[in-house]
């Protein structure tokens, strides 16, 4: 792939009545996928719990990316290594200890990410990156799919770009992406790039992968 963009499948986008059938639909040059999970406090929705992952981990090889759209990430993030994500992402507002949480996630053997929403400035995150292995930047209000893209966002990408020469952080973006805004995200300095609607409607992901990163 372009560079060392990584293109990350939303699972909540996913059939989820044949999942066996829809994580073979992915790309094996697809290395890591991407869990939504929404407790109905700190967003609307209600989406996955830890039992639900425990149950996903064995039907695939590839890096489980679970991003915590929760209350209470302190109680949760744990849970969510436990039941093996690969790398955990909370909204640092959220968290009654943001640091220490980064380093608890890291010492349980996952990546620790900083989850950032539109209308956030990503100076109140400063303070969290050398804890950081990547920030998760949501180019849509979280909660529902099949949001459009905030443009605005980008400015926010290229800023947080200019500081990856200080700290040592991956940049992930979420939220509308089809193969115009991807593009656009790459092209403004993100690297790892979340996409569901647009990657799992219809046939050929590969095809869609390719057409984004090209």
């Amino acid at each position: 792939m372009k560079r060392d963009v990584q293109i990350i499948p939303s699972l909540l986008s996913m059939d989820l009545s044949c999942m066996r059938v829809s994580l073979k639909s992915i790309p094996a040059e697809v290395k890591m996928l991407h869990l939504d999970v929404m407790d109905g406090a700190f967003v609307e929705n209600i989406t996955f719990g830890p039992v639900f992952l425990e149950n996903l981990r064995p039907l695939t090889r590839k890096k489980i990316d679970a991003h915590l759209m929760v209350a209470n990430p302190d109680k949760y993030a744990p849970l969510f290594v436990k039941a093996g994500a690969d790398l955990v992402s909370f909204h640092p507002e959220t968290s009654s200890n943001p640091v220490s949480l980064l380093k608890r996630i890291r010492a349980m053997g996952s990546k620790a990410g900083l989850a950032v929403n539109p209308d956030v400035n990503e100076k109140t995150i400063l303070k969290y990156l050398n804890n950081a292995d990547y920030v998760l930047l949501m180019s849509v209000f979280p909660g529902f799919a099949g949001q459009s893209f905030i443009k605005s966002v980008l400015s926010k990408l290229k800023r947080l770009k200019a500081l990856q020469k200080n700290y040592d952080f991956k940049i992930e973006i979420d939220g509308g992406i089809n193969e115009k805004t991807g593009r656009m995200a790459i092209e403004a300095g993100a690297e790892w790039i979340v996409s569901g609607s647009y990657l799992f409607k219809g046939k050929n992901m590969k095809n869609k992968i390719e057409g984004m990163v090209k």
